[in-house]
Formats: C-alpha cells, sequence, structure tokens
C-alpha cells in the first residue's frame, strides 16, 4: 500500500486505515462538498447490518424499510448519524467546505434527478441539493446544511427494499 507522504496520520491510525474518511478527511486541501445521507441505507446494509453481523437477522426487517425499526434500533442508527457528524466537525469549519448531510435513508442522491433536481427532491430548509451544491461550487454561499434528526424531514424519499 503506497500513501503519498504529504499525507500524516495520527500515530494511533494504521496507514491501511487511509481509505476511511474519517482518517483522510483532515488531509485534504482542496475544497470539498459533502453530501451524504445521515442515514445512508448502503452503510446500514452492507457495512452495519450484513447478514454475517446479524446471523439471527435481528436488524434484517429495520434495514429494509426503516418503518419497520424498533425504537432502540432508532436510537443506535441516531447514534450512527451522530458519529458521522462528529467526525466532519473540523472539516466543517473551513469555509472553502460544503455540506448537505439529509436525514434521508437513501443513497447516491446526486445521480438521479427525483433527489437531485426535481420539484420534489429532498430539502433542507427550502434548498434542494443541487441547489446548494451550486451555491457553493459558484462560490454564491457558504453552504453548511445539516438536517434535523430523523424522522424529522418529510421531503425525504426513502429508500424501502423488498
Amino acid at each position: 500500500l503506497l500513501i503519498p507522504k504529504l499525507i500524516f496520520f495520527p500515530p494511533d491510525v494504521y496507514p491501511s486505515q487511509c481509505f476511511f474518511p474519517q482518517y483522510l478527511i483532515s488531509s485534504i486541501k482542496t475544497p470539498l462538498f459533502l453530501l451524504n445521507a445521515a442515514y445512508d441505507s448502503w452503510q446500514i446494509q452492507a457495512s452495519l447490518t450484513p447478514p454475517a453481523a446479524d446471523p439471527q437477522g435481528y436488524w434484517h426487517e429495520c434495514a429494509l424499510n426503516h418503518g419497520k425499526c424498533t425504537s432502540m434500533q432508532i436510537e443506535f442508527l441516531q447514534g450512527f448519524r451522530s458519529q458521522m457528524l462528529n467526525v466532519i466537525k473540523d472539516f466543517s469549519t473551513s469555509n472553502q467546505n460544503g455540506l448537505f448531510i439529509n436525514s434521508c435513508f437513501a443513497h447516491c442522491q446526486s445521480e438521479k434527478q427525483d433527489t437531485w433536481f426535481a420539484d420534489d427532491s429532498p430539502l433542507i430548509g427550502s434548498q434542494p441539493i443541487a441547489i446548494a451544491v451550486g451555491n457553493w461550487y459558484f462560490d454564491r454561499a457558504v453552504v453548511k446544511a445539516v438536517d434535523c434528526a430523523y424522522p424529522c424531514d418529510n421531503t425525504c424519499h426513502n429508500l424501502i427494499f423488498k
């Protein structure tokens, strides 16, 4: 594994962890816009609750449909959101960086028109994703859009799997 010499990690971070955003983000100097769902449906299914980690299937229904999560599972997912927001705290203080972190159960919101820039696209405040990214990219505004915690956002296009 080759790591550029310009990237320095704290002594407690192994070089193999450089692919994980929480370790890499402090080394990025170019302006960066983070667009992410606080409850990333792919991460929930593939990283947090894969079948190998949940052999009894306790998380199966919740991972496929957030409406079937127990209050304890929602509390766990709220903690997941809180940890992510804590990891990006230093990153978010720079005016050159932008954020759009909504409270949707979604993944890849920039690749589909219905979540990117449709009449009913997800909003934070009154701003859809495409407008927020455009305002940041063209230096029209500093964008630090972080949604309130689930279930407050009724503009989400939550992914439900069968």
